[in-house]
């Protein structure tokens, strides 16, 4: 072998840094590393709006370590007094009607008119694996890069109606970190619907053009809740039935008695692809909040979420305690034993374990 040839075991001159990382990724890293886990530091940053720490706080609330909760309560405890200052819109809709790209929409246009928004993007659970893809922050590309946007994607778990489990707490680090506008994006399958219109402010229903829904929603009793029916994808293309869908759900509206709210609902068509529309659904939310705030509905339904609020908190927090203890995981993993050899049947299951709860209390 000529003694210019190179050996294969010879050092090769490394890789560059790459031209195309982002800087702001890169501060953005440096600075959680730098951030403290302690609660007032932790408190004081969200106060000051660092996304950061608003984050770090964001994933204690989600934790099921009792340790974390104790310090996420500590958290909230000391942010309730800055919060309850924004505007809180439910949106919901069946799969493929256009959530992601309405918020995304909607959310430009806001911070576009000096509005900081918060979006809380809910995804559904596997019921089989537990698994969330967790998505949205890519569905919202152009949202996650505007500074003036929070985007929060929360895997549904098992809460009631696929409701991620501490999303009311999340709004109220939300409010205190200085967000206008809190989005909440429900998962759109039918269930999550009433658990979010407990604890919105206006609650916005998307609907499609020709998707054989009309009657469905109706039956569904989605529209008695929704202040506002908008039919998304309202293209050239589609308009002459966007339009004549538009027609059909203001004739069912009038179906319905007059809300507590002495708030008549709305339908209007928009376009989230074509950004159109946009401007009138958020015309009809100030319409609707300066009717609310003027007839003292607003305060009222604020004050009727929190003792919803309340015993929703009470009922979860005596599951987690009663389903911690040892001696039910014993018991309760006996009783499905039983069960499954058809010894038992789950009711006296159930009085058994429950009995064994209060005996141990």
């Amino acid at each position: 072998m000529s003694k210019k040839s190179k050996s294969a075991l010879s050092e090769q001159e490394g890789v560059s840094s790459s031209e195309i990382t982002n800087p702001n990724a890169v501060k953005s890293i440096k600075s959680k590393r730098k951030l403290s886990l302690d609660t007032n530091a932790l408190t004081s940053a969200i106060l000051k709006g660092d996304i950061t720490a608003l984050s770090r706080a964001i994933t204690l609330i989600e934790s099921k370590n009792l340790k974390h909760l104790a310090q996420a309560n500590d958290i909230i405890t000391a942010c309730l007094p800055h919060a309850n200052k924004s505007v809180r819109i439910g949106i919901t809709g069946v799969p493929g009607v256009g959530k992601s790209t309405f918020i995304e929409a909607f959310g430009a246009y806001l911070t576009e008119h000096g509005k900081r928004v918060a979006v809380l993007a809910i995804d559904p659970s596997s019921s089989v694996t537990k698994g969330s893809i967790l998505g949205d922050k890519t569905r919202m590309e152009r949202l996650v890069k505007n500074e003036n946007a929070f985007i929060r994607p929360s895997a549904s778990g098992e809460s009631l109606g696929g409701v991620a489990r501490k999303t009311r707490e999340t709004i109220t680090l939300c409010e205190a970190a200085g967000f206008d506008v809190i989005l909440i994006e429900t998962v759109g399958v039918g269930q999550s619907e009433t658990t979010v219109h407990s604890m919105v402010d206006f609650f916005l229903l998307l609907k499609l053009a020709g998707a054989g829904d009309e009657l469905q929603g109706i039956k569904r009793g989605i529209i008695e809740m929704a202040d506002a029916i908008a039919i998304n994808k309202a293209e050239e293309d589609n308009l002459k039935q966007a339009k004549l869908a538009r027609d059909e759900f203001k004739r069912a509206l009038h179906l319905y008695p007059e809300k507590a709210s002495q708030w008549q609902p709305r339908v209007t068509l928009c376009s989230a692809l074509e950004e159109t529309g946009i401007d009138t659904i958020w015309n009809l939310i100030q319409e609707y909040l300066e009717k609310t705030k003027a007839n003292k509905y607003f305060d009222k339904k604020r004050q009727e979420q929190n003792k919803f609020w309340l015993l929703q908190t009470i009922e979860d927090q005596l599951k987690a305690s009663f389903f911690n203890r040892p001696e039910i995981k014993k018991a309760l993993k006996t009783q499905l034993e039983l069960i499954e050899a058809n010894k038992t049947t789950p009711f006296a299951a159930a009085d058994l374990l429950l009995g064994l709860g209060k005996a141990t209390d």
